[in-house]
C-alpha cells in the first residue's frame, strides 16, 4: 500500500473546497469503501497512457495510471493501493460480477461501446489510436494488407483494441495472448505476423523485435478514460472532476512526458468518453 498525501502538491491539484465537503464524503464512501482507494491497473514491458511498467528489482509500478491513481487518492484524502490485473480486458471482466468488482474501486481504461455496458466512464485524459506492429519480413505494409487470409494477428483478449482489430481485419487469423510479453515472444518466434496494440505501446515494443515496423494510420481511434463500477454516481462525478483538473493543471501532460510519451495527446477539456 502507498500513501498518497505527498503527491497532492506534486500534481498541482487544489484541495477540495469546503462547499464540496458533502459531495467529497459521498465520493469517499463510494470510491474508498475499505478506507483506501484500490486502483486497478495492468502492467506491460512498455508504458502507455494505459499500461504501467513494473521494476523487477523493487516490485514498484510506475506509469500514467499510477500517477493519476495516486493523485486521485490524495484528492480524496485516503491511502492508495494498486491492484495489478493482466489487461484492461481482465479489469473490465472483473466488474461484471454481481455488485461490481470485489478488489478494486476505480480504473483507467480504453473506451469502447462494449465496455460502456459494464463500467461508467468519466472524463477521458488521452486520445487513443491502435495499429499494428508488423514482423520483420512480413508482406503486410498497410492496414488493408492486414485484412487478408493467412495473416496472423496477436492481441490481448477482451480488449477494445483486439475487438476493433477483429472488426477491421476480418479475414485475418486473430490469436489471443495472455500478455504483451507473450505476444512479443510469439513474434520473435515467427509465429505471428502482427501485434495489435495502441501506437504508444508499440513504439516502446518495436525495439524488442529488431526489424519490426509500426504501420501508418489506425484501426481504432478512441479515448482512455477514468472509470468506476456502475451505480456509483458520486464516485463518477468526483473522478471526472479530478481528471479535468489534472488535464487543466498540466499534470496529465507531465505524466506522459516523464515516461517518454511525448507524442501522446491529452484529451481536450470537457470531452465525453
Amino acid at each position: 500500500m502507498r500513501y498518497a498525501g505527498m503527491f497532492a502538491l506534486a500534481l498541482g491539484l487544489a484541495a477540495v473546497p469546503a462547499a464540496a465537503q458533502t459531495d467529497a464524503a459521498a465520493a469517499r464512501r463510494e470510491l474508498a469503501p475499505t478506507g483506501k482507494l484500490r486502483v486497478a491497473i495492468a502492467v506491460s514491458p512498455a508504458p502507455s497512457a494505459f499500461w504501467a511498467t513494473k521494476d523487477v528489482a523493487s516490485g514498484q509500478t510506475k506509469g500514467v495510471t499510477v500517477t493519476l491513481g495516486t493523485g486521485l487518492a490524495a484528492k480524496l484524502g485516503v491511502p492508495v493501493e494498486f491492484v495489478v490485473l493482466p489487461s484492461s480486458g481482465e479489469i473490465v471482466k472483473s466488474a461484471e460480477a454481481a455488485g461490481g468488482p470485489a478488489n478494486w474501486d476505480v480504473t483507467f481504461a480504453p473506451v469502447d461501446e462494449a465496455r460502456k455496458k459494464i463500467l461508467e466512464f468519466g472524463a477521458p485524459y488521452h486520445l487513443l489510436q491502435s495499429t499494428y506492429l508488423v514482423a520483420p519480413g512480413s508482406r503486410v505494409a498497410t492496414l488493408a494488407d492486414a485484412d487478408a487470409a493467412g495473416v496472423r494477428i496477436a492481441g490481448i483478449d477482451n480488449t477494445a483494441t483486439f475487438r476493433a482489430s477483429q472488426q477491421a481485419s476480418k479475414n485475418a487469423t486473430h490469436l489471443t495472448m495472455p500478455s504483451v510479453d507473450e505476444a512479443v515472444a510469439q513474434m520473435r518466434a515467427g509465429k505471428v505476423d502482427a501485434i495489435a496494440l495502441s501506437r504508444e505501446s508499440l513504439t516502446g515494443l518495436a525495439a524488442k523485435v529488431p526489424g519490426a515496423r509500426i504501420l501508418e494510420g489506425g484501426f481504432l481511434n478512441s479515448t482512455t478514460a477514468v472509470a468506476v463500477p456502475k451505480g456509483r454516481p458520486a464516485a463518477l462525478a468526483f473522478a471526472t472532476a479530478f481528471v479535468e483538473e489534472a488535464k487543466a493543471s498540466g499534470a496529465v501532460r507531465k505524466a506522459f512526458d516523464e515516461l517518454g510519451l511525448t507524442n501522446s495527446t491529452v484529451a481536450p477539456p470537457g470531452m465525453k468518453p
